[in-house]
């Protein structure tokens, strides 16, 4: 064991010492020393132990906060209790555009707002009523999902028969979606219910009309701050057509023809690998995993995408890559001399955790800390090999261990969610809240580089910091 190895290992030996001896065993499965040759030691996609504070999501907020929510053209109904619908979306930052109310949906929360009565008689007849009233209030809506919350599993409506009904007599896709969220042990089951959900009922069901060699899907980007908008530009530049969005700022047409694509590219692997797994069995389509974040991941990104194309597409983008390298190096000449040696701490979901490793490490910052909310154990395979020898891994982190983490290793930033940013900021610490950007953004790309450094430039050199004094300096 090595040195670095040895001095995590007693760091968090003495964190989970608080713990009783049962949950002392399972929580040690799951925060582990990154060892580079003994492969990814983590343990993952488990149940979080009942009586810990964890910062993961339902299946419920998968399916409805991240897979179908951004799709623009679809009124996405919340069928249970107003609660969780308002959670799971009036906090969310995807960007769409057209126009609110005709043909943008997306800043709307629509709920059947269950009440006891629903719960003991059922809430069926009242799903049509609504339906009906959502047609007549939108009717330029392409379709309608039904977002099933956990009292609709719990008490046994059949919201697939009243999707089926509605669909022959209003004329659009009423998609049935069962993501109550007592189903899996996180958020990352919705994933895949929605992408199935997807599968079964739209995919394929119109066909592109004009082909090209060049034409692409963007998978498992939702447009937070714009994010979705600033990768299909940087995509365009190149010669690529991006048919279809997953599923930030997309449609329901743009979801049905992508089997008709050349390649899906992938962003957030977590979220839709099942869906690109699927197209690649059914319909003989490839997908690749790719980085929009910081200019060394583009460019690797960039390069191994051409590969899967012809000469001229690898000639536009050696091309567009020297068009963006000056604009890159000034961002890097500004900010670096300032974030040079900074720690940080990682603890999100989806993508993030690794694939935001490349862009601080272009600004001369250093990962001593990485974990997922709902990881699985390929997402820490992809993780493990970008981070040094004795950096601290963490599933499931819980709030208490992810406070230790901190105190003891004192990063000079932790990126995280809302639920974390407001006790780290009280304890003086930096922080960026990066499931949504901290209101700003996009992050993806040439352009959204630079507002990541210098937003991390904000956060980490703002003079208020010295005003708050964080325990350890006391």
């Amino acid at each position: 064991m090595s040195v670095a190895i040895a001095k995590t290992q007693e760091i968090i030996d003495d964190i989970l010492k608080v713990y009783p001896e049962k949950t002392r065993k399972k929580r040690a499965l799951h925060i582990k020393p990154n060892d580079t040759s003994g492969g990814c030691p983590v343990k993952s996609n488990m149940k979080s132990i009942p009586g810990v504070m964890t910062a993961r999501g339902c299946a419920y907020a998968g399916s409805k906060g991240v897979v179908w929510g951004p799709v623009k053209d679809m009124v996405h109904l919340s069928h249970g209790p107003v609660g969780c619908g308002h959670y799971s979306w009036a906090t969310r930052r995807n960007l769409a555009s057209g126009k609110p109310g005709v043909d943008n949906f997306v800043p709307f929360h629509f709920t059947s707002d269950f009440q006891e009565r629903d719960i003991v008689y059922g809430g069926d007849k009242r799903l049509e009523t609504i339906l009906r009233e959502i047609k007549t209030l939108f009717p330029l809506a392409k379709g309608i999902t039904i977002q099933s919350e956990c009292p609709i599993g719990l008490i046994g409506d059949d919201i697939e028969a009243v999707a089926k009904k509605m669909t022959k007599e209003m004329g659009i896709p009423i998609v049935p979606v069962r993501c109550e969220g007592f189903r899996g042990v996180s958020q990352s089951l919705g994933h895949h219910i929605a992408n199935d959900s997807i599968r079964d009922h739209v995919l394929g069901k119109k066909k592109l009309e004009e082909k090209t060699p060049y034409d692409v899907a963007l998978i498992g980007d939702y447009n937070i701050g714009g994010d979705a908008w600033a990768v299909k530009e940087l995509l365009e530049e190149i010669g690529y057509r991006v048919v279809s969005i997953w599923s930030g700022d997309g449609t329901l047409d743009g979801l049905s023809v992508t089997p008709d694509v050349k390649l899906n590219i992938i962003h957030c692997y977590r979220s839709m690998n099942y869906i690109c797994r699927h197209m690649e069995e059914k319909y003989g389509i490839p997908w690749m995993e790719v980085n929009f974040f910081g200019p060394s991941k583009i460019k690797a990104s960039l390069r191994k995408l051409a590969e899967r194309f012809d000469d001229s597409i690898k000639e536009k983008t050696e091309e567009v890559i020297k068009r963006h390298e000056s604009e890159m190096q000034k961002v890097i000449d500004k900010y670096r001399s300032r974030l040079e040696g900074k720690k940080i701490m990682l603890y999100v979901g989806g993508l993030r955790p690794r694939h935001t490793i490349g862009a601080f490490e272009d600004l001369g910052m250093e990962i001593i800390g990485a974990g997922y909310e709902f990881g699985h154990s390929d997402d820490y395979t992809r993780t493990y090999p970008m981070l040094k020898e004795g950096v601290v891994l963490f599933d499931d982190v819980t709030h208490y261990e992810f406070e230790e983490l901190v105190k003891k290793l004192k990063p000079d930033l932790v990126a995280s969610g809302i639920k974390e940013k407001y006790v780290f900021q009280k304890m003086g610490l930096p922080f960026r809240q990066m499931h949504s950007w901290d209101y700003s953004g996009p992050y993806h790309g040439w352009k959204g580089f630079s507002i990541f450094a210098r937003d991390m430039d904000m956060a980490i050199n703002s003079p208020t910091w010295g005003l708050i004094n964080p325990p350890w300096k006391e």
